[in-house]
């Protein structure tokens, strides 16, 4: 009879099968029960070298716990649902959702998540470029899935993110293309015409993104002190289903078959015809008669710094009191139909203006501005930035009036000008070499080739001889 093994000592043998087996003893389950791993190979050397590799992932606390892997598209759902919705903010999560449900399923979902390999997701990356897609966005593909890979590794349910091993594609900063002065001048003399003047103020005039500007309400702004505090920001969320069963609920909105190649159903879609719905698709909240968590909401700024207070230029104080007045004129003109919302900008009957329409609307005046197209943060914050700049501001405070935690971040949203780099090489240059030591010019075509006079030549003549 063969002495009794020591506790986590491994084993390994030559099966009847023809393999070499090796169990190796990780511990105990959840349950209680002993946790023994099994591996196979050829010869004897691999089986050993499996056997080692597993129990120094044993001894180092690396080893993945005991169950079966999930697919990477289980794992993403219970990544999303249980673990990011406790962190991000709900537009953020909003993002992860889409780009799981189009790009990371579709590409890798059926993989196990541990036997996931680099080459499978540098495909995913290839086809998604191939497909049109910018490599912006497929950067942030990659880092949604190489968070929640990494999460997976923590939790020991994989050895290695396999995230970790792949280069994303190489993107190239966006170019802010802010307004110069006179741009900006001419904007907000179209803007004048409308209504809506204070809130293309405030977001050319002091930097705020259109979040903040269309979220501002009344019981955050001192007129008194000149603060603006952007306690709340609007945003548009996707709205979610309240009911037990989301896809009976979506039934009569699913379409199974993709349209045909002359649609006119969706003819007016600016991304073309939507995909067809997936077997179990669970969309179409927006027709749930519980839904829940979607529309226009006002939500809190990301971080504790964007919350703090903006002193209000003075000049904008008596035109801020104008515009309040003007709201309370519309409230009484609306009567009933008045729905307070306590907002600074709002539509005739009190409600938050749309992000939609406010984008729609700064098109528009690019436009009639006679100002080339460009981003709505170009035309806002970057503007507001690079003005500061020119105006002599510093960038520390330049910082704390956009409200970003770094000032790294602040250099990306000022634009240098040509004007200004030309002015500042001048001085430069008097520096270094000032006025009075400079060369000469030279001839000129309205000068004489010499300023010697005719005895001075004739008397050089005579030396020379």
């Amino acid at each position: 009879m063969s002495p009794r093994k020591p506790n986590m000592e491994s084993s390994i043998y030559f099966g009847a099968d023809g393999w070499w087996h090796g169990r190796v003893t990780m511990g105990v389950k959840g349950d209680g029960g002993p946790d023994r791993r099994h591996r196979r190979a050829r010869t004897e050397a691999e089986i050993k070298r499996k056997v080692k590799e597993l129990e120094r992932q044993r001894d180092q606390g690396r080893a993945p716990a005991a169950a079966r892997k999930p697919t990477v598209a289980a794992w993403m759902e219970t990544y999303l649902t249980g673990i990011a919705s406790l962190k991000l903010k709900p537009r953020s999560l909003d993002d992860y959702w889409s780009k799981t449900r189009n790009d990371i399923i579709p590409g890798v979902g059926k993989h196990r998540i541990d036997k996931l390999q680099p080459e499978h997701l540098e495909r995913m990356y290839r086809s998604m470029l191939d497909a049109g897609h910018a490599p912006s966005h497929v950067v942030k593909v990659h880092r949604i899935l190489s968070r929640a890979l990494k999460i997976a590794h923590r939790r020991r349910i994989v050895g290695e993110s396999v995230a970790t091993l792949v280069d994303p594609p190489s993107i190239d900063e966006t170019e802010a293309n802010p307004f110069t002065k006179e741009e900006a001048k001419a904007f907000l003399e179209a803007a004048s015409k409308r209504p809506t003047f204070m809130r293309w103020i405030v977001g050319v005039g002091m930097g705020f993104r259109q979040g903040e500007t269309l979220g501002l309400r009344w019981s955050y702004v001192d007129l008194e002190a000149e603060l603006f505090r952007p306690e709340w920001q609007l945003q548009r969320l996707t709205w979610r289903h309240g009911c037990d069963d989301p896809h009976t609920c979506g039934g009569r909105l699913h379409r199974f078959e993709p349209c045909p190649p002359n649609c006119t159903t969706h003819k007016g879609y600016k991304r073309g015809c939507p995909k067809p719905c997936t077997k179990t698709c669970t969309k179409h909240a927006s027709a749930c008669p519980k839904r829940k968590e979607g529309g226009l909401t006002f939500t809190r700024p990301k971080t504790k710094k964007s919350r703090n207070a903006v002193p209000i230029p003075p000049v904008f104080v008596p035109l801020l009191h104008d515009h309040k007045a003007q709201q309370e004129a519309a409230r009484e003109a609306a009567g009933e139909l008045w729905q307070e919302h306590d907002v600074v900008f709002s539509r005739p009957d009190g409600r938050p203006l749309d992000p939609r329409a406010d984008y729609e609307e700064f098109k528009e005046l690019l436009q009639a501005a006679r100002i080339d197209d460009r981003r709505l943060y170009d035309g806002s914050r970057h503007t507001a930035g690079t003005i500061l700049n020119e105006l002599g501001v510093d960038m520390p405070t330049i910082m704390e009036i956009l409200r970003h935690t770094q000032i790294s971040q602040t250099r990306r949203y000022v634009k240098g000008r040509s004007h200004l780099s030309r002015d500042a090489m001048r001085r430069m240059g008097e520096f270094f070499v000032p006025p009075q030591l400079a060369p000469s010019p030279g001839p000129t075509e309205t000068k004489s080739e010499t300023t010697d006079t005719r005895a001075a030549r004739s008397l050089r003549r005579r030396r020379i001889r």
